[in-house]
């Protein structure tokens, strides 16, 4: 199936034109990064101020930018409490969305188009993973693991 007005050659030229923005972004800022295991895929390190570090996949596909960061794992305690709160903040968060895997671990995800990859973008868009899995990172953690963590302070 092909995009209207697209051939496999503008495609590829848009994959080519998107992995080099994200190389590029990337080698001029300063967070750690290297190239993943997957063909164009890159590895984010970004420092938190609540969760230690969030690391990001950006995919670089054929026909989109995939992003994908681990938030939490799967809660211990308060499933409906956590998720309604994640599906609040899915609301008012830009390109991404919380997600739970088949294992219930949390993660936040994204696709956006090629095109659209530029330094502004990834710059606000890194912006926007950080927040999502550092920001209520604290609050998740009480919500989800409050039991187990009383057990580890009484220890």
């Amino acid at each position: 199936m092909s995009t209207p007005g697209t051939t496999p050659e503008d495609r590829g030229d848009d994959t080519a034109a998107a992995r080099a923005a994200v190389e590029s972004y990337l080698a001029g800022g300063d967070v750690e990064w290297e190239r993943g295991a997957r063909d164009g895929e890159f590895v984010v390190t970004l420092p938190g101020e609540h969760k230690l570090r969030t690391v990001v996949s950006l995919v670089v596909g054929e026909r989109a930018l995939s992003v994908s960061a681990f938030v939490i794992r799967n809660p211990d305690e308060g499933h409906e409490q956590v998720y309604r709160y994640l599906l609040r903040r899915n609301l008012r968060m830009p390109w991404l969305a919380y997600s739970v895997d088949s294992s219930g671990d949390v993660y936040v995800s994204g696709r956006l188009p090629l095109r659209s990859v530029d330094d502004e973008l990834l710059d606000g868009l890194l912006g926007v993973v950080l927040e999502a899995a550092d920001g209520p990172f604290d609050e998740l953690l009480v919500m989800g693991f409050l039991s187990s963590m009383r057990k580890e302070w009484d220890w």
